[in-house]
């Protein structure tokens, strides 16, 4: 490593600066939001409640640089107005005195990047936050800090950091008598232990959780717990089971991007399991829920999968025109796997040299992102296209015998029958 590099990594936010130097980044655009990030995340730092109080004339100055840098970034997506807004709750804070002002922008911003899976960039700015604001943070801001810190560590793949942000999320609920997060940090310290392999133990937390959540009437809680059983139950290969614990987890949730995220989830273990009618029925649904936001992508894809399952080219066609055009804005995680099914279709329909192309495109997606399970799936896919008779589902293959596929389909139907 480089001195200069060397010295980079040890900058506060450098991480933001890591975009300047990527190749892809086109137009540029990536660039300047990144220094953007930077350069207002630096102006916060001045607020920080630890260090000495800066003189107004040099907190104004830099001020009025970051704002004119901003201003002229807003208007290239959805992350400049973010940081725009960031600087303008900094000049809020510093005139009022108010260092509270400063979080409902950050955790705003820290979700954003969260799910764009920028998950460094995301830590940054939650440690920000946990900086700059500190103890003056409401008990409620705390516990939603570490609960949030726990799930991006999680999705890092570092899970000794996600459970100490999970522990630190239980203490501080307990502190202030939040049994519902008491709850969700369980949950979260749960699906750790399921992201380190150990699915029964996993498993039996969750039905433990089930129950306390259950007992203390605490239904969204619930609702998470049954959704989380339901991924453990899925891949310990018993996804009738795992398929009721979603549903029911869709009747619990209380908020509907909870319900939305079930019903797709829905969607995609009735394929798994041969009804793609039923499956149809839930993704169709969760399309006309989610407008255009991830839910709705993420659906349009399994409809897209969906119809190659069932062989219908003009079905597939349609969707996958739906998801060119939202490509551009989808996150790494959802390009890859939209590029994945497009590579299954295409094989399915017969097309193998055209779907290995697309396959190798879906593979350099994942592993740029470092979405180490997309890319062993799609390197299984991309070998088997060879002898792809035996490897993908056959168009008669019937849906498997079950109870649970059953019941979840005729509620679905009832679903769809409802008006709008």
């Amino acid at each position: 490593m480089s001195i200069a590099r060397a010295e980079l990594q040890t900058l506060p936010h450098a991480v933001f600066l890591h975009r300047v130097s990527q190749p892809q980044v086109g137009n540029g655009r990536d660039s300047r939001l990144g220094q953007g990030a930077f350069l207002a995340l630096r102006l916060i730092d001045l607020l920080a409640t630890e260090r000495e109080p800066v003189h107004p004339d040099a907190f104004e100055y830099q001020w009025v640089a970051t704002d004119r840098f901003c201003r002229e970034v807003r208007s290239l997506s959805t992350e400049g107005a973010h940081l725009q807004g960031l600087v303008a709750s900094a000049a809020a804070a510093s005139r009022h005195g108010d260092i509270g002002l400063l979080t409902p922008g950050l955790f705003a911003y820290a979700h954003f990047l969260e799910d764009g899976l920028h998950l460094e960039e995301a830590l940054d700015v939650l440690d920000t936050l946990g900086t700059v604001v500190g103890t003056r943070l409401s008990g409620s801001d705390a516990v939603a800090l570490s609960l949030r810190a726990g799930r991006v560590n999680r999705k890092l793949n570092r899970f000794d950091d996600a459970d100490a942000a999970y522990a630190q999320a239980w203490e501080r609920a307990h502190a202030v008598g939040d049994t519902y997060s008491e709850l969700l940090s369980r949950i979260g310290l749960a699906v750790t232990t399921q992201g380190r392999g150990n699915l029964p133990e996993a498993e039996g937390r969750l039905v433990e959780l089930l129950a306390d959540a259950r007992k203390a009437g605490e239904r969204q809680a619930e609702a998470h717990a049954e959704h989380n059983l339901a991924t453990v139950l899925q891949h310990r290969g018993s996804p009738d089971v795992a398929l009721l614990h979603v549903w029911r987890a869709y009747q619990l949730y209380e908020d509907e991007e909870g319900r939305v995220r079930a019903l797709n989830d829905v969607g995609v273990m009735l394929l798994t399991l041969g009804d793609a009618v039923g499956a149809e029925r839930a993704l169709s649904e969760v399309v006309g829920r989610g407008g255009t936001d991830d839910n709705a992508v993420n659906a349009t894809i399994e409809l897209m999968n969906c119809a190659s399952f069932r062989r219908d080219r003009v079905a597939f066609e349609r969707h996958r025109n739906r998801c060119e055009e939202v490509k551009a804005d989808m996150p790494p995680n959802i390009l890859a796997d939209y590029f994945l099914k497009t590579g299954i279709g295409q094989a399915r329909f017969g097309q193998l040299r055209r779907a290995a192309a697309t396959l190798d495109r879906a593979l350099k997606i994942a592993e740029g992102a470092s979405l180490h399970a997309m890319v062993f799936k799609i390197e299984r896919i991309k070998n088997g296209l060879g002898a792809c008779e035996e490897t993908l589902p056959a168009l008669t293959e019937p849906a498997i015998e079950s109870e649970a596929v059953r019941e979840v389909s005729a509620s679905l139907a009832q679903l769809a029958a409802q008006p709008a």
